[in-house]
């Protein structure tokens, strides 16, 4: 019952807020900087890092304002979907109604299904992408969040407006490919190899296939789903790309693969894989948290400690049998070091500091999205 209080008070924070927000990576929406960038690579990665690391939000004073952000809008309708379940309150169906009417109209236009991208610019060390240019990533987490809206309140519109996303993945998006493999872009501007994008991609994939049928659904996402299974590691773990300057391993990003191959095995595809994902999870739940619950964000650092790590780790968990004291200490870790008494859910904890900017994706969508997987698993 605390933890629903909890999440009542993060709910309201974010309606009062109108769902929008700022977000760590929207700083070339300032129209200084973006100036001040002179169209450098290296520039507009240097102001995107220093002003996501730093504490104090400078963005009203540099111009950027609050505004919607389309993966954000899709985990709040996740959330709502799922708040549905629990309660049958028209309420949240009302709210839902509100996200799919958001969802239309910021989806990109001109590609050859439905998708999603960011409300900002935003430039990687792989590649540029101009606002609302799309991605595998958030057109997926929307899709998942579409389908089970579906699944949860029968709105036909939800299920109307994922089944085209396949079109998307499948038309527009690059792909690395082999006789027996494919590997998905993260967007149509790329061709990074990029687990988390190309396991989200393929897992939407197999869902969709059951709704119609299509055998190029389900050939290109087993097909997708091999090539990143032959790039688990020993021991269970992927790095975060197969480039040389991107061979990290992080914890939300292991957390979308295993969600994206459990959606696999739910669907009854995959199963040959069982005992790889059982040694993702293990390796998962033994090396990103500490003995509180504390998530770390890389598996051999200490710090920081991300609000992002969090939630995508008690969704997953959520999700998963055997794992349910870790899942416990988790939301209890976040309710306790990580809520302001506003509400919101601060960014980062530091050795020396705790980042308290209430981002609106990656802290409050994500992590009423995780509380309310907490709540639905506790049902």
């Amino acid at each position: 019952m605390k933890n629903n209080n909890r999440l009542d008070k993060l709910r309201a924070y974010v309606e009062r807020e109108n769902f929008r927000g700022f977000d760590p990576y929207d700083v070339l929406n300032s129209p200084i900087l973006r100036e001040l960038s002179f169209n450098k690579k290296a520039l507009r990665i240097a102001f995107i890092q220093s002003m996501k690391r730093l504490p104090v939000n400078l963005r009203p004073f540099l111009g950027i304002r609050k505004d919607y952000n389309p993966k954000g809008i899709g985990l709040f309708l996740w959330s709502y979907a799922k708040l549905y379940r629990v309660t049958g309150s028209s309420e949240f169906l009302k709210k839902i109604d509100f996200f799919l009417d958001l969802l239309e109209a910021l989806k990109s236009r001109g590609y050859s299904g439905n998708c999603w991208g960011y409300n900002f610019d935003w430039q990687s060390r792989a590649f540029f992408l101009p606002k609302f240019t799309p991605t595998v990533v958030n057109s997926s987490f929307v899709g998942h969040a579409l389908l089970d809206t579906y699944q949860f309140t029968a709105k036909e519109r939800a299920l109307g407006m994922a089944l085209p996303i396949s079109g998307f993945i499948l038309r527009d998006l690059n792909r690395k490919e082999d006789a027996r493999a494919i590997c998905f872009s993260y967007s149509p501007l790329d061709k990074t190899s990029v687990h988390n994008a190309n396991l989200l991609g393929a897992s939407l994939l197999i869902r969709l296939y059951k709704f119609v049928r299509e055998e190029e659904l389900k050939d290109a996402a087993l097909a997708s789903l091999a090539y990143s299974m032959s790039c688990q590691r020993e021991d269970g773990s992927w790095y975060y790309a197969e480039t040389d300057y991107q061979c990290w391993i992080d914890s939300f990003h292991t957390g979308f693969n295993l969600q994206s191959i459990l959606h696999f095995f739910e669907e009854g595809y995959g199963l040959e894989y069982k005992d790889a994902f059982r040694k993702g999870v293990r390796f998962y739940a033994e090396n990103f948290f500490l003995d509180n619950g504390a998530p770390k964000f890389y598996h051999d650092k200490t710090y920081p400690l991300d609000i992002h790590s969090a939630a995508q780790a008690l969704v997953f968990f959520s999700r998963v049998k055997g794992y349910e004291g870790l899942r416990r200490r988790i939301a209890r870790w976040m309710l306790d070091n990580m809520q302001d008494k506003e509400g919101f859910f601060y960014y980062q904890k530091n050795r020396f500091f705790t980042n308290k900017i209430p981002y609106m994706r990656w802290a409050q969508a994500w992590t009423l999205h995780a509380l309310s997987s907490f709540m639905l698993s506790n049902e």
